[in-house]
């Protein structure tokens, strides 16, 4: 049986790295993890071995990866030590890590979903406090943040930290 790539345990799934067609061998908990699941605290950090992998696939997965876990310590480490090959680097840019919006809860956030602010939050610039137990509804994804999402508070758009809600 084959070892998942990233952290060894059985693999379950091969995963095809866009846009190229070369694969990784994941286990149930990684395939799991990459699509937004809840992975076992510390489960990621196995990326610190998976960069050193001989395959580039296993390379450029482990770089997006670790991007998305930059603003943690260990994996900004982990990114300051990976050394990519610049038409390995290329492929791993070509499809930018998805980030993956989570509310203060945990919780996986959509664009269009409805959350509930549990902070008293200061609008910058807009001269009044967004109101805790305020709905904000219809939200919207900051693209290049997983910690922002837009919503509309008071009939002004404001930008708001994932980390002051909680979905509805």
């Amino acid at each position: 049986m084959a070892e998942c790539e990233i952290c060894g345990a059985p693999a379950t799934t091969d995963m095809a790295i866009a846009p190229r067609t070369e694969t990784v061998a994941l286990c149930a908990t990684c395939a799991g993890g990459i699509k937004g699941e809840e992975v076992p605290e510390g489960h990621w950090q196995s990326l610190t071995t998976a960069m050193w992998s001989e395959s580039d696939a296993v390379k450029v997965l482990s770089w997006r990866l670790l991007n998305r876990f930059k603003s943690e310590a260990w994996a900004a480490d982990a990114l300051d030590m990976l050394y990519l090959e610049p038409e390995v680097e290329e492929w791993a840019k070509a499809v930018g890590p998805e980030l993956i919006h989570r509310d203060s809860n945990g919780a996986v956030l959509s664009s269009g979903d409805t959350v509930v602010l549990i902070k008293d939050l200061p609008v910058k610039g807009g001269g009044f406090t967004a109101k805790r137990g305020t709905a904000v509804r219809g939200i919207s994804l900051v693209a290049d943040n997983a910690g922002h999402i837009e919503g509309r508070v008071e009939g002004q758009r404001i930008v708001i930290l994932t980390e002051f809600v909680k979905k509805k």
